[in-house]
């Protein structure tokens, strides 16, 4: 993963998830429904559960929202159901596009994410076309603003913790890790330090660099898929 900064790509997309920040709660309610209603509210024995509220309290969401989602969950009844499906495509310049949806209606996202990438320079293609271009990894970064930490400080602090690999730049260490050693890494490290970004994520194992125009373009179907409702994530291999 050498030479790779996901943190880049994050940064560059936060002002627009920011600006859609209403949206991205209602998306994170559906997911802690759905983690508490299949394996209960106590984040302590549901390690889903306890994912998905990392996530949301990145993301500054409300506790009341959380809540609500976790009762709503755990009430009587059988409430609502969601299927995960993951769609796999092309954007310009033949970039690998991976989005992950939690969908009440499969013929509705299909429709609306097939709509996305083929109005917008994109093919949809079949299952497994793409996804074996993407590794599943536990994700943390440690911003190094006012942190008085070397390269080997934080190395070794990594591997004492069972991380992976470490990428490093001027304003971030980013750890990679095994998904099953996620958790264990992250409990870890914020014993000691305090983590800007922690989630399990897909990442490409060769980045695409793309013109300003396929940039304009990819970004157009990104926006696009993040701005629907069923779509929880999107990843693609581009270099931004």
């Amino acid at each position: 993963m050498a030479g790779h900064s996901k943190w880049n790509n994050i940064k560059n997309r936060k002002g627009a998830q920011d600006a859609k920040r209403g949206k991205v709660f209602q998306k994170l309610s559906r997911e802690i429904y759905m983690a508490a209603k299949s394996g209960g509210s106590d984040p302590s024995s549901n390690p889903s559960l306890r994912l998905v509220l990392d996530k949301a309290r990145t993301a500054n969401m409300p506790n009341d929202n959380i809540q609500r989602a976790i009762k709503k969950a755990t009430s009587a009844g059988e409430g609502e159901n969601y299927d995960e499906v993951v769609y796999e495509g092309y954007g310009p310049a033949g970039v690998a596009i991976l989005v992950h949806t939690l969908t009440d209606n499969r013929n509705r996202t299909s429709t609306n994410v097939r709509v996305a990438f083929n109005k917008n320079g994109g093919s949809l293609g079949e299952s497994g076309s793409v996804s074996y271009m993407f590794d599943r990894k536990g994700y943390i970064v440690i911003e190094r603003e006012g942190l008085d930490v070397d390269e080997d400080t934080m190395m070794l602090s990594v591997l004492e913790a069972g991380g992976d690999d470490i990428e490093v730049s001027e304003e971030v260490f980013e750890i990679y890790t095994d998904p099953s050693e996620f958790t264990t890494v992250r409990d870890a490290l914020e014993k000691d330090y305090t983590l800007a970004q922690a989630e399990l994520t897909m990442v490409p194992q060769t980045l695409v660099e793309l013109s300003e125009s396929d940039k304009e373009k990819l970004d157009k179907i990104v926006d696009i898929l993040e701005d629907d409702d069923d779509v929880s994530e999107v990843f693609t291999s581009a270099d931004m």
